[in-house]
């Protein structure tokens, strides 16, 4: 028989060995929580910066149809110089009532005339991506030129397309840094030292000095907290063209268009004017716009239009015009 002694023993191995499983437990369970705790918290940051994205994808040419609609009743006078932007792409842009609509995109100097070459400028926002990398690809299969307004990354990637876009010949174009407009449109502080940024940051990438920009949601955006007349004073100052729109393909909207629908978009408008500045995406959401562009390009092809990249001569097409901005 065992002692008592002995029985001691056993029982205080026990009680520690109990002891041992619960704190193993314990941590055990703590790690799990731990770890539970920060794939959560890395799941919940990438949502996030992913609903940003497309929060900034929906504010870029977000506005409200009604607002258009009721413009376009109270200033019947304005509604022929500006039919081309339809009601029903309200999303696009609002023509805000105060300004001048650049009197290069006068809708009877631009509207076409039998006999007339159709001059097309196919544009992305929002890149450098791969879909950026599959665009280039089909346009230089097509031999075409066109232009991207790209904004600030800094992965080697992005870097690698930035200078893709150059040495084949495209015109790179700014659509600000931070594409935040929160930040961008915040102050005028604000918005100059993000101009500085992607076009230091793009000349430093590309050896290449870039003069023509877009202003995400367009310079008529009525998400912007300061006079967009302040900002389009500065790029004036600075020797910057921008460039908005007058045709859309739709791929910006909340609307999933099918890569024909947005061929559709573009090719109903780009036939009435004699000069049409396409707005497309080559973000990485943005698949069905790399679907739709063969057979737009194709299209365009057969309706003999010429598809140019956006330089020094082309005819500026902007929302509120330039000019419209006096200087201080």
């Amino acid at each position: 028989m065992e002692d008592n002694s002995t029985k001691g023993l056993k029982r205080e191995r026990r009680k520690r060995q109990r002891i041992s499983r619960i704190k193993n437990g314990i941590i055990g369970i703590f790690g799990i929580w731990l770890i539970a705790s920060v794939v959560i918290c890395v799941s919940l940051t990438f949502r996030m910066n992913s609903l940003e994205e497309k929060l900034d994808y929906l504010l870029d040419n977000f506005t409200v149809s009604g607002q258009l609609e009721e413009e376009s009743k109270q200033n019947p006078g304005n509604a022929d110089e500006s039919a081309y932007f339809d009601l029903e792409e309200a999303t696009e842009v609002v023509i805000q009532e105060n300004y001048d609509i650049a009197q290069a995109v006068n809708q009877q100097e631009n509207l076409a005339q039998e006999g007339d070459i159709h001059k097309v400028y196919l544009t992305f926002d929002d890149g450098p991506s791969s879909n950026t990398e599959e665009i280039l690809d089909i346009l230089k299969q097509y031999n075409i030129k066109a232009t991207f307004f790209v904004i600030g990354k800094e992965d080697d990637a992005s870097k690698a397309l930035y200078k893709r876009i150059v040495d084949e010949g495209h015109t790179l174009g700014m659509h600000s840094y931070s594409h935040k407009y929160s930040v961008l449109y915040e102050s005028m502080d604000s918005f100059e030292q993000d101009f500085s940024q992607i076009q230091n940051y793009l000349f430093e990438v590309t050896g290449k000095e870039c003069l023509f920009y877009r202003f995400p949601g367009g310079s008529s955006n009525h998400v912007s907290n300061t006079d967009m007349s302040e900002f389009i004073r500065y790029l004036n100052k600075q020797g910057i063209t921008y460039f908005d729109w007058n045709v859309s393909s739709g791929d910006a909207t909340s609307q999933a268009y099918t890569p024909n629908e947005l061929v559709e978009n573009v090719m109903k408008d780009v036939v009435k004017y004699k000069t049409s500045v396409v707005l497309m995406h080559d973000a990485e959401t943005k698949d069905n716009t790399v679907e739709a562009l063969v057979p737009m390009i194709e299209s365009l092809q057969s309706m003999g239009a010429e598809i140019l990249p956006i330089d020094d001569g082309t005819t500026v097409i902007q929302h509120i015009a330039a000019s419209s901005v006096e200087e201080e």
